[in-house]
């Protein structure tokens, strides 16, 4: 994927965003009218918690904000991609006024996305850009992500005296923001530390990871892995409960994506060195207000303030969204300031001494 034209800020973003809900309250007769439709939410999976705990309620309020008369028709597929094939194409048999796509596989997607384009439904590509005739795009800069995953675990090796080989767990390769992850992070990672095992873990699924870090501390040797860098949470939970089960103490620093809570928690406990931390309410205002303006027939140049290509589609109007990384010490002026999570959430009963120590209840 191909970035061009970037002047993406949040604050830009954020005027876009007030501008179509402004141009939306003005419109609320014409709703009556017929300009109220279907926008067709279609999600890749159950495993990655935050696609329906946080990505799916957030998207179904701002659509309602912004188009008082339009509804949400929600699916989620389960990682399967003959599923969400499935699903898109009875949205599209609907005749949804626009369909908000977060592919399972992008490639497989592709005539899915050709047959929406074919009914004269627009296709926005949510987090993941899927191919053929994309209308919109909104997601966060991948390729930051990665980065900002290396470098943070440099540092931690750094901090503990640890030059050695590390482990890489990347997504699956039929995500393409799999590959923009790794990207970013081996433009870091190059030439300062050893990758010893490097993994594609496949729908992401913490087995899978689990299975892969077996086989690395079999093949390394369980104390000479100085750190892993783990694409997700839900990768990143396998791979320490493998470090664990081989008694490796401490479990040398690991990274994650999301922000789930348990791996919030794990940061807290000290099972898990990071996670990346995308403000989802940001992008999901942002994919919902590009579906109600592209569902009107309105531009998105208020909206997307740059450009991506596909393999088969170029000047793909986007919203790239910037990452955050969080460790133990950042997680209140960042999750908590947020209202991602409260400090009764994170700081369970068992949990409460580390909290204390990371200053989180005081």
């Amino acid at each position: 994927m191909r970035r061009s034209r970037t002047r993406s800020a949040v604050a830009a973003v954020a005027a876009g965003l007030l501008a179509v809900s402004l141009a939306s309250c003005g419109s609320n007769g014409g709703e009556q009218d017929g300009n109220a439709f279907t926008i067709g939410l279609l999600l890749p999976s159950q495993q990655i918690t935050r696609y329906e705990n946080s990505d799916r309620p957030m998207i179904e309020k701002r659509v309602k904000e912004l188009c008082p008369g339009c509804t949400v028709d929600h699916a989620n597929a389960g990682d399967d991609v003959a599923s969400q094939q499935r699903q898109m194409h009875s949205m599209i048999t609907r005749g949804v006024g626009a369909l908000i796509l977060d592919a399972v596989d992008a490639k497989a997607l592709r005539s899915s996305v050709q047959a929406a384009h074919k009914a004269g439904i627009p296709v926005i590509a949510y987090d993941r850009l899927a191919e053929g005739p994309i209308s919109g795009y909104a997601s966060f800069n991948g390729g930051q992500v990665g980065r900002l995953q290396a470098r943070a675990l440099l540092d931690a090796m750094r901090a503990k005296g640890d030059g050695r080989q590390i482990v890489m767990m990347n997504g699956d390769p039929s995500s393409p923001n799999a590959a923009w992850f790794k990207k970013g992070a081996m433009s870091v990672l190059k030439d300062k530390v050893r990758i010893g095992k490097s993994y594609d873990v496949i729908e992401y699924r913490p087995d899978n990871a689990y299975a892969n870090m077996q086989a690395a501390i079999t093949a390394l040797g369980p104390h000479r892995i100085g750190g892993v860098l783990a694409v997700n949470d839900t990768v990143a939970s396998g791979a320490i409960s493998a470090l664990k089960s081989a008694r490796i103490r401490p479990v040398p620093p690991v990274t994650g994506q999301d922000a789930d809570l348990d791996a919030v928690q794990r940061i807290v406990s000290g099972d898990q060195y990071m996670t990346v931390y995308k403000p989802f309410k940001a992008e999901a205002h942002a994919v919902a207000a590009m579906a109600v303006a592209l569902g009107r027939g309105h531009s998105l140049r208020s909206i997307a303030h740059t450009t991506v290509d596909n393999t088969t589609t170029e000047n793909i109007p986007a919203s790239l969204l910037t990452p955050v990384a969080v460790t133990v010490g950042s997680i209140r002026k960042t999750l908590v300031k947020d209202g991602v999570y409260t400090i009764g959430e994170i700081c369970t009963p068992k949990l409460r001494p580390a909290c204390d120590k990371a200053g989180l209840t005081r």
